[in-house]
């Protein structure tokens, strides 16, 4: 009987995600860019809270605007204190278009818990091999335009800056909500 209750016990603890777990699949956060202040951070800057951290371009017409607003829509339905407790790091793959006063900018419109950053092109594929993310440009158009592929997965770190979840645009928003 008492290892049935140790084992019982051992299961609670087990956190029952709704969107997909990825502890010990991926490596804890670590990072050093450019934040939208212009200022060099490390990720250790950004432990003590729930960090989610997700891949895009300012410029992007869909996938950003759409992931962003999802991932405020899902801090809005929680209580303040628990909201106070997240941060979204916005990472910019595109930082040529994509400078501190443009990152701010950007993130201002989702609130103040998003939060953007950048770097050279060593230090984003540095960033995006660690995570085993990819992202590319498309063709320049006459006017300079072009289009930047990346992925729509959110990575979910814990206040230690361990990987914990992957949350994708096919997760119900309750699930979403539940887990963060």
């Amino acid at each position: 009987m008492a290892l049935f209750v140790t084992l019982w016990l051992a299961g609670c603890s087990d956190p029952d995600w709704q969107t997909k777990d990825i502890s010990g699949l991926m490596p804890s956060l670590a990072f050093e860019l450019i934040d939208e202040n212009g200022n060099t951070v490390s990720a250790d800057q950004f432990l003590g809270k729930t960090t989610l951290l997700f891949f895009g371009f300012t410029h992007c017409p869909d996938v950003c605007p759409t992931t962003l607003s999802r991932l405020d829509a899902a801090t809005q339905r929680m209580d303040e204190t628990a909201r106070d407790e997240i941060q979204v790091l916005f990472v910019s793959v595109d930082p040529r278009r994509d400078d501190a006063e443009t990152l701010d900018s950007y993130t201002d419109a989702f609130g103040p818990q998003f939060i953007g950053l950048t770097g050279d092109k060593a230090a984003l594929d540095k960033l995006t091999r660690r995570y085993r993310v990819t992202y590319g440009y498309g063709e320049e158009d006459s006017e300079g335009n072009y289009d930047v592929s990346h992925s729509s997965a959110v990575f979910a770190f814990n206040a230690q800056g361990e990987a914990r979840l992957l949350i994708r645009d096919s997760d119900p928003m309750e699930a979403v909500v539940a887990d963060l």
